[in-house]
């Protein structure tokens, strides 16, 4: 099968694992504490007005988004919640679970799909807002539109890089971003027709042109291109533009990240992907053999699943 026909994979790096998503099917495996390795799956939840939004160009982009976040959230508490349990410890934690499920009056509100979303939606507004009373604090030496967003770009790439810096000397997100790493590996290795095994896998690159890391990156870049569109002055109507087009420049990032995913063959054009493969150097850390296994393992089992539900589909329909 050649590249071309390959459905698209997407994943993301969990605490002590990896999450692969496909076209019905999401799968989790993370590496236990026995140094087992476990699973938990779910399918893939949308709905009519999402499914509709991912067809719309520009639109799309901020529906991929949010469905990711919701999607996600489920396997991050997983895995967050049983890598470092012992398994024979699994019911009684499944049990403490239960109890605080039905003590939370948030998550029974919101649910935890809504929470992931709104968490992402916060962070995107902190890292929108903060920069912009940092450059206001310049403008007295940069007093032009231009010179402000520019250094309202700067301010932003280096809280960005900063954050991501110090978040990755942990060891916890170290591990999170070797984990990362090796999700990128497993669908190299799959998009190369590579076989997958750990000595094959690990020959791989960490890096990848459609990682998220790539689409936070162009958002900055973007956000600069549409942010001289608007006036920087009074402070209260440069902030009130920026909440405002935080979906104009998420859906514009997204068509950028599709593109360089495009055109990533092009010898002439390839290079556009650069910036953002340059902070998966980041975000992106060279994983262990015993990591590069529980990717694997992640994806066979959601290839597995996803081939079943598939058979039985065709079943039906027949």
């Amino acid at each position: 099968m050649s590249k071309l026909q390959k459905p698209a994979y997407g994943g993301q790096a969990v605490i002590e694992g990896v999450m692969f998503g496909g076209k019905r099917m999401m799968v989790t495996a993370i590496r236990r504490k026995d140094q087992s390795i476990d699973y938990f799956h779910s399918k893939r939840k949308s709905n009519s007005v999402l499914t509709a939004l991912k067809k719309i160009p520009f639109l799309r982009g901020i529906a991929a988004i949010v469905e990711a976040s919701a999607n996600g959230t489920q396997h991050l508490n997983f895995s967050s919640e049983r890598y470092d349990v012992n398994p024979e410890d699994d019911a009684q934690v499944a049990e403490e679970q239960q109890k605080e499920k039905k003590e939370s009056k948030l998550s029974l509100i919101f649910g935890v799909a809504t929470i992931g979303v709104i968490s992402f939606l916060f962070g995107k507004v902190l890292f929108t807002l903060i920069p912009v009373f940092l450059a206001q604090l310049t403008r007295p030496v940069f007093t032009s539109s231009v010179a402000q967003v520019f250094i309202e770009g700067v301010f932003k790439l280096l809280l960005l890089l900063g954050y991501i810096y110090v978040i990755s000397q942990t060891p916890l997100i170290k591990r999170v971003f070797q984990y990362h790493g090796a999700e990128h590996k497993v669908i190299n290795a799959y998009e190369n027709n590579a076989e997958l095994t750990v000595e094959a896998v690990q020959a791989q690159s960490r890096l990848h042109y459609r990682c998220g890391s790539s689409f936070i990156l162009f958002t900055v870049v973007v956000g600069m291109f549409v942010y001289l569109l608007v006036p920087t002055d009074p402070l209260w109507l440069r902030i009130v533009d920026r909440l405002a087009l935080i979906p104009v420049v998420l859906g514009l990032s997204f068509e950028v990240l599709q593109l360089t995913n495009k055109v990533r063959h092009v010898p002439l054009l390839r290079f556009l992907g650069y910036p953002g493969l340059w902070l998966q150097l980041l975000t992106t850390k060279e994983p262990k053999d015993d990591q590069v296994e529980v990717a694997i393992a992640s994806f066979k089992e959601l290839l597995r699943v996803e081939n079943e539900l598939s058979s039985t589909t065709d079943e039906q329909v027949v």
